[in-house]
């Protein structure tokens, strides 16, 4: 008996250890197979780019791609419509949310150009186009048409802007 009790207890000791391991490969393919199964699914948001959404046309949906665009500011964004101007934007917003959260609003959003009638501050949403720049393009109408309209962004902040100017202007 005594050689019988430490064999028994090696041979429990072994039954022990391979349970335990067993239990935890299981535990790790259960987690591993949790985390294929289960992936963290992120917001929908729209990237910042030179391509904006026109808030004359786009949808709802496409405005609710907009971080913190919910279903009641894709409304707002709606019910104003038609924008003639940037400024008209900013204020009807306004009576919803602060200046920062409009600007951030205006990195995925534009009021189209109209390149003889848009206030300077609407000419303004070109990138690489400054207000002073945006000025002088309004003071220098009017345009016979958008290539001399675009010319002049040319002159005034170069071949860059000219060619960002071609997606905000109406045509």
């Amino acid at each position: 008996m005594t050689l019988l009790r430490p064999s028994l207890i090696l041979i429990l000791s072994l039954i022990l250890v391979s349970c335990a391991n067993k239990d935890t490969a299981e535990k790790k393919v259960t987690s591993d197979q949790a985390a294929v199964e289960e992936p963290v699914v992120e917001e929908a948001t729209r990237p910042i780019t030179a391509e904006k959404l026109d808030l004359n046309s786009a949808t709802k949906e496409e405005f609710m791609t907009i971080k913190d665009v919910g279903e009641r500011m894709a409304h707002e964004f709606d019910e104003y419509r038609p924008y003639v101007s940037i400024v008209q934007f900013r204020r009807e917003m306004a009576k919803y949310v602060d200046d920062a959260q409009i600007e951030a609003y205006e990195e995925h959003v534009y009021v189209p150009i109209d390149i003889n009638e848009s206030d300077a501050e609407t000419v303004a949403q070109i990138l690489g186009l400054d207000l002073a720049g945006a000025e002088a393009l309004v003071a220098g109408r009017p345009y016979e048409n958008t290539d001399a309209f675009y010319s002049a962004v040319t002159e005034v902040a170069g071949g860059i802007a000219s060619q960002f100017a071609k997606l905000y202007v109406s045509e």
